[in-house]
């Protein structure tokens, strides 16, 4: 590896020595998906003379931060950290969460520092998002020329990049985990109904994922007519999409954010859709075997509705009414009752506790239900609730658990989760994070202390201020569920 240089398949790349770590960042591994490539699904990079100088992280997608647009079009890249010595190293490859809508490979909340610290090279990779990555537009007139499933076509074509190219960084093909959180947990999730990759990984960490956030051509369109609404179109101005300002396309998809729960409680933002890339719904593949001898750790925080139920443009239900409008448009108004009974009973909030279980905990235990039978699983729940947490009412919610597993405090994000909290106190939870985090990376097993998924009633690691496992029963919480679906006719 003279200079840091090595070759991949599209040609040479440099990397730089920086703390004791090999950086390659903002390779390109698919040709920018731009002009008459947008509304495409990823295409292999072309390949490049001379050397690729892998020294900045590149672009993110194209998305509303706030009220300010950033991003390019010009977005797939792939970031490659290693250690200064070895080979044949355990790979992580992390992809980003952000509701399919927003974030980046680059954020320093999630920088593979510590991974790499470890032993292991650490793989981020940018994905097309919102409207240009995840909108399904090939059954509107004038778009019948466009492709669904783009942002997960770039997911796709990244993780063969790596499968393709990670020995020449020192990476080991055969050991590679994929990981992400909310839709970066969703997307590794989904991968495990991906015939595609079959093989591009063998170990998976899923984070908070919304196993369930997946259309049909037909329910995406539930959606798509609101984005319509928004910009201030009908159909006859899709066509539009092919050269307009991609900026100008966060317009409606804001207005998809602020009324799609009032319209269709309880559906999700445009995501994946069921199609040839993922011919099935990934917890029905997975209870098929898609997935056979992929190792998993998955799980979810304790109250991850806070972030997404709100008075005003709420992300959730957030009442009886919005509830059983869900229920009746989705054919289980008689299910209702029980539904109703279980929450009103059990919770202070049962509005939050519900989204926390419909999108995030049922479906994620369904999931592991369903993978135990083919491989090793093993479930987690993250309880901690920092001193902040409680005075904001935040609690132990959405995402508060990444400052530990990257084990990064300096980051306005882990400012506000760990706010008066002793730097102790993060120390530890790191620790008891990450370590069984990288014993799976490198071993295929976070260690003697974490016991395997055995069911609906099943020994779950508890991450706490005293980590522990406990005896979770939730059967009763997956009896009231059941097999009930929402959105996907």
């Amino acid at each position: 590896m003279s200079d840091y240089v090595v070759e991949t398949t599209a040609g040479k790349v440099k990397g730089y020595l920086r703390d004791n770590k090999i950086e390659y960042l903002g390779i390109p591994f698919a040709r920018p998906p731009v002009g008459e490539l947008r509304f495409k699904r990823a295409r292999a990079a072309a390949s490049w003379e001379g050397i690729f100088e892998a020294k900045e992280y590149g672009a993110p997608s194209v998305q509303l931060d706030g009220e300010t647009c950033k991003g390019s079009e010009d977005c797939l890249t792939v970031n490659v950290q290693r250690p200064a010595e070895g080979e044949n190293l355990p790979v992580m490859v992390w992809i980003h969460g952000g509701g399919y809508n927003t974030g980046c490979a680059s954020d320093p909340l999630t920088a593979g520092d510590a991974f790499v610290k470890a032993g292991i090279v650490y793989v981020s990779l940018q994905y097309r998002l919102n409207v240009l990555g995840f909108y399904d537009f090939t059954t509107y007139p004038g778009c019948e020329d466009f492709e669904s499933n783009c942002g997960l076509s770039d997911q796709i074509l990244g993780l063969k990049w790596v499968h393709e190219n990670i020995a020449a960084f020192g990476g080991d093909p055969e050991r590679v985990t994929i990981f992400g959180e909310s839709a970066g947990g969703a997307s590794v999730v989904n991968m495990l109904a991906v015939p595609s990759v079959r093989g591009c990984f063998q170990q998976v960490i899923a984070e908070s994922a919304l196993p369930n956030c997946v259309m049909t051509h037909e329910t995406a369109r539930k959606n798509i007519d609101l984005f319509i609404e928004g910009m201030g179109w009908t159909e006859e101005d899709l066509p539009k999409l092919r050269t307009i300002d991609p900026f100008e396309l966060q317009k409606g998809n804001s207005y998809v954010a602020s009324k799609h729960q009032y319209e269709n409680p309880g559906i999700f933002l445009p995501g994946p859709i069921q199609d040839d890339l993922m011919p099935e719904r990934p917890i029905d593949a997975i209870r098929n075997g898609s997935a056979e001898g992929v190792k998993l750790m998955i799980g979810t925080n304790m109250h991850e509705g806070t972030m997404f139920v709100h008075p005003d443009n709420t992300g959730f239900p957030n009442c009886w009414s919005m509830i059983a409008e869900m229920f009746e448009k989705n054919n289980h108004a008689d299910a209702l009752p029980s539904v109703i009974d279980y929450y009103h009973s059990s919770s202070n909030d049962p509005f939050i506790e519900f989204a926390t279980d419909y999108a995030f905990q049922m479906p994620s235990v369904k999931v592991a239900d369903a993978q135990r039978k083919y491989a090793d699983v093993w479930m987690y729940r993250f309880e901690f609730v920092s001193k902040s947490g409680e005075k904001t009412g935040w609690k132990a919610s959405h995402a508060f658990e990444l400052p530990c597993v990257f084990g990064v405090r300096d980051h306005e994000f882990s400012r506000f989760v760990f706010d008066g909290e002793s730097q102790e106190t993060f120390e530890k939870l790191t620790s008891d994070i990450q370590t069984p985090w990288i014993n799976f990376v490198k071993n295929g097993d976070p260690g003697e202390f974490w016991p395997k998924v055995t069911g609906y009633l099943s020994p779950v690691m508890i991450f706490d201020r005293e980590s522990k496992v406990r005896q979770l029963d939730r059967r009763l919480l997956m009896d009231v569920w059941g097999d009930m679906r929402f959105y996907e006719e």
